[in-house]
């Protein structure tokens, strides 16, 4: 039998290799395989589908469950016979005698050998292992096989940064699907180039595998090609190949992050957690006019379009090996389309919380080998402050000046709370919050209640649902060490002096004494000289919050150097993504 199919082999031209439906029909039955017929039938699902390939056309069907076969194989007849008959017109046209007019292809389903009646309605009749004959094609009949419902390759590519396809699977699972990566040997632009089989033509060469690819220098200048197998164990389906749009680019060299890589190639050790706080700068906000042109006029336009940004993100993210990464200024598609299958390939799993009336929100992601998603409890904090009664007391202080009442509930910032179990000891649990407060320079009122707020939410979350639970919190408060909101945190209260409760001038202010609803709680990262540097503006605005008595600062990842920030002026900029600057910190609690 080898001997023949050897034989067979040496037939096949090398261009007949090619994965189009008539090349694939024409190899199959020379080898004398069938082709697949693939089945989607779900119950409760009125329809299903049945697609396969003859004669070079893609047939995809939607059909009723409870019809009966018969008058699917009936419409198989008809479609091939119109099939044929246009293929003859086709040669009529160019000179060639045509034939008699086709008659109906024979169209049977077996299975076990035995044909199946066309009384047999659909959800039984199309069994895995079934055979469907057309003429004399036969098809191996699939039934809810693994499949990639998506496979997209991003659109940028650079030299040294991981390049993450989006992919999501059904019948089957990410983990066990074939993913090889190839390269164009040289540059090729022909349209015709995105129809070669990679490994059987000259024009590709194998490079990797896996879900994650970083391309070399050599291959700036070339596309990327990937085969996708989806599969479910030793169960698989189609095979997928995706062709990158444009070739890889040069990447811009030494990146802010390269340096304080150098402290996180390895995980952090249990029970030890590694913590990111990082506002990523929304694209709704980088494509501005205002933006490009008077927050950012030092930034190459290029350097501030999204596809370049994402590039930069996911290879930072990814090299400081971190268990728990809150993020701000996520807009919903960059989540969606970028951040989850990158992340994901690393070993992460995240929840988003969009802010209302924005397109860009919060999220958390935390590493599934050591972390268990328990419960969500995001809020919006204006909305909390006059719905739930545990802010009541607030509510009424903030009530008696209407003007600040009016913009703090304005305002669509929202808290994203996190409980999540340690799987290495279940009972040990953690309450991981993420915030982004009111941003103007004069609002520091406004972020005092939004604090208030935001506090009391997490000592009613922690008591009912995680009872002596650590608090991590994380974000962008939009304050400095000398404000009002950080002597709330680190003080437990801000008396009503506090310079911070008339920041909006008179009209606005509202001057009470705020407790916290915690002990004093501790900058994990300190207060650096700037986790924010714009050229006009520089200062400390990000911290990760946490509790001392419960849990210890292991590690504090350096932020970059003054002279990597201002390398090209100020932030972001071609080496650094955003206008801020990540925190990263190695947190021990008890076990």
């Amino acid at each position: 039998m080898l001997n023949h199919l050897t034989a067979a082999l040496t037939l096949l031209p090398r261009r007949l290799l090619v994965s189009s439906p008539r090349t694939l029909t024409r190899a199959c039955r020379l080898l004398g395989r069938m082709e697949p017929a693939v089945v989607r039938c779900l119950p409760g699902d009125p329809k299903l589908t049945i697609s396969f390939s003859l004669e070079g056309s893609h047939k995809h069907m939607l059909r009723d469950q409870d019809e009966p076969l018969g008058k699917v194989l009936t419409r198989i007849s008809n479609n091939a016979a119109k099939g044929q008959g246009k293929a003859k017109k086709s040669k009529k046209h160019r000179g060639q005698q045509p034939c008699e007019a086709p008659e109906p292809a024979a169209v049977k389903l077996y299975y076990d050998g035995d044909e199946v009646p066309g009384t047999v309605l659909n959800s039984e009749a199309w069994r895995d292992g079934a055979v469907l004959q057309v003429g004399d094609v036969k098809f191996s009949v699939h039934r809810n096989v693994p499949t990639f419902t998506t496979a997209e390759l991003p659109v940028s590519l650079l030299a040294g940064f991981p390049v993450c396809p989006k992919l999501e699977v059904e019948f089957g699972s990410l983990q066990d699907c074939e993913l090889i990566w190839y390269k164009e040997t040289a540059p090729n632009t022909r349209p015709e180039a995105a129809e070669e089989v990679p490994g059987q033509d000259p024009g590709w060469t194998q490079v990797g595998c896996g879900r994650v690819h970083v391309p070399s220098n050599q291959d700036i200048g070339c596309r990327l090609k990937l085969c996708c197998t989806p599969k479910d164990g030793s169960r698989s389906g189609l095979t997928k190949e995706l062709v990158s749009v444009g070739a890889v680019e040069a990447g811009p060299g030494v990146c802010t992050f390269d340096n304080r890589h150098a402290y996180t190639i390895k995980e952090a050790e249990w029970p030890v957690a590694r913590v990111v706080s990082y506002n990523i700068l929304a694209d709704v906000y980088a494509q501005t006019e205002l933006s490009k042109t008077v927050l950012y006029p030092y930034c190459a336009p290029y350097a501030l379009q999204l596809d370049y940004r994402q590039n930069l993100i996911k290879k930072e993210l990814a090299g400081y090996n971190a268990d728990i990464i809150c993020l701000q200024e996520v807009d919903k598609g960059v989540f969606v389309d970028s951040l989850t299958p990158a992340l994901d390939a690393f070993g992460l799993d995240g929840v988003f919380k969009v802010k209302e009336k924005q397109h860009e929100g919060l999220t958390t992601f935390y590493r599934r080998s050591k972390f268990r998603l328990l419960s969500r409890h995001d809020i919006v904090l204006s909305e909390a402050l006059t719905s739930d009664p545990i802010h009541s007391e607030l509510l009424e202080r903030v009530s008696a000046n209407s003007a600040l009442k009016d913009k703090i509930l304005q305002r669509s910032t929202a808290l994203q709370v996190t409980i999540l179990e340690d799987l290495n000891k279940p009972d040990r649990k953690v309450c991981v919050a993420n915030t982004h407060l009111y941003w103007h320079p004069k609002g520091g009122n406004v972020r005092l209640v939004q604090m208030g707020v935001a506090l009391q939410h997490l000592s009613h979350v922690i008591s009912e649902v995680a009872p002596g639970a650590p608090l991590i919190f994380c974000g962008d408060f939009n304050s400095s060490p000398s404000s009002g909101v950080f002597q709330l945190v680190s003080e437990a209260a801000v008396p009503q002096q506090h310079a911070d409760w008339s920041s909006s001038g008179p009209e606005e202010s509202c001057s009470m004494e705020l407790p916290s609803t915690f002990p004093p709680l501790l900058s994990a990262c300190s207060q650096p000289a700037y986790t924010n540097y714009v050229g006009g503006f520089h200062g400390c605005l990000d911290y990760i919050f946490i509790q001392p008595d419960i849990m210890q600062v292991e590690q504090v990842i350096p932020l970059p150097s003054h002279q990597e920030v201002t390398t090209y002026e100020a932030l972001p900029s071609v080496a650094h993504p955003s206008d801020h600057i990540a925190l990263v910190c190695d947190l021990r609690w008890s076990p």
